[in-house]
């Protein structure tokens, strides 16, 4: 195949699935240490193993010219990054010329309140924020040092700016069940859109998931006890289920991934800061991209390794949580592969 057949070839894996949306992880570092992200004294990755951000244009731009029509830049914390806007506002031009449909980041807001305008300007529409709690002592043992109110006022900011904001919560046992209908009161309120994600499998944290793990199977039930819930048709892309809730007027997603595989839609790749491509957020799978991209001036290297890499993406993932397994169903921390 030559380059620009090769470049221009879109993305299907061997289950017929088309692949249109890719997410970047920016950098693997975080200012903050969700203790079900990461464990508090982490080993970052060294500076030099990452892309520049020039290369990690580039891989993006690639992934457009072969189909990508979303691409949510990620972390760690995205916008901790040193000069991330000039790579977002670089990318925005795939915006202009109508190659990419959107681009958009999720963010834990703690940087938000100096980018917001920034992003918006640069095309971004619609960004999510991870938030589980909004009891200011909780939040700090959430994130082990986190102060709430940094985050509060980058989510203002992004509204001021003309942002929609979605609030993306862990659901954690014990932990933050009983105020996820004050959060969705809230988020609504805001008109902000909540999403409610189980806690996934990923890299020894130093405690055991079975602890922190509620299934949204159990929390919907209870939550049908006080509103009322609509299933609704509509995805945004990714691997959340919606419903409409009554009472506030709001949307709630799901995202389930322990309790109801999401695979048999999956339409998404990642790629983590250091050029590695995972087609599986729940599978071993890896296919080194740095190496073809810095190979060659042109992509076709490139493109070739991408083909390859997608020919290779399974059927679906390979979590599991309970007694037994007690441990990791994927080595890599979130924060490296891309949350």
């Amino acid at each position: 195949m030559n380059g620009s057949a090769a470049l221009s070839n879109p993305m299907t894996d061997p289950f017929g699935r088309t692949i249109s949306y890719l997410r970047v992880s920016v950098t693997d570092r975080c200012d903050l240490r969700c203790f079900y992200c990461m464990s508090e004294d982490m080993t970052f990755l060294p500076k030099a193993n990452l892309l520049t951000l020039e290369e990690l244009d580039r891989l993006c731009s690639a992934f457009i010219a072969k189909g990508v029509k979303k691409l949510r830049l990620t972390g760690g914390e995205p916008l901790v990054r040193r000069n991330v806007m000039t790579l977002v506002r670089s990318l925005s031009r795939h915006l202009s010329s109508g190659a990419l449909n959107e681009l958009t980041l999720t963010t834990n807001g703690t940087q938000l309140a100096k980018h917001a305008s920034e992003l918006a300007d640069c095309g971004v529409r619609r960004i999510n924020v991870s938030l589980d709690t909004l009891d200011p002592s909780k939040f700090r043992e959430i994130t082990r040092w986190g102060e709430i109110d940094k985050v509060l006022e980058g989510i203002e900011a992004a509204r001021a700016a003309g942002l929609a904001v979605k609030i993306n919560a862990v659901a954690l046992k014990n932990l933050n069940e009983d105020e996820l209908p004050e959060l969705m009161r809230w988020a609504h309120g805001k008109g902000m859109g909540l999403t409610l994600i189980e806690v996934m499998p990923m890299g020894e944290i130093g405690s055991g998931r079975i602890d922190q793990y509620l299934p949204l199977s159990l929390v919907r039930a209870r939550l049908a006890q006080q509103f009322t819930l609509t299933d609704l048709a509509e995805s945004t892309g990714g691997p959340a289920r919606y419903v409409s809730v009554a009472e506030t007027g709001g949307k709630l997603g799901f995202i389930t991934p322990m309790t109801h595989n999401f695979c048999e839609s999956c339409n998404r790749v990642r790629i983590t800061c250091t050029g590695t491509l995972h087609t599986c957020l729940g599978h071993e799978d890896a296919s080194d991209l740095r190496k073809p991209l810095r190979a060659s001036d042109d992509d076709m290297l490139l493109a070739d390794a991408i083909d390859r890499a997608i020919g290779l993406k399974p059927k679906g993932h390979d979590f599991i949580i309970d007694r037994r397994h007690d441990r990791p169903s994927v080595s890599r921390h979130m924060s490296v592969t891309g949350g």
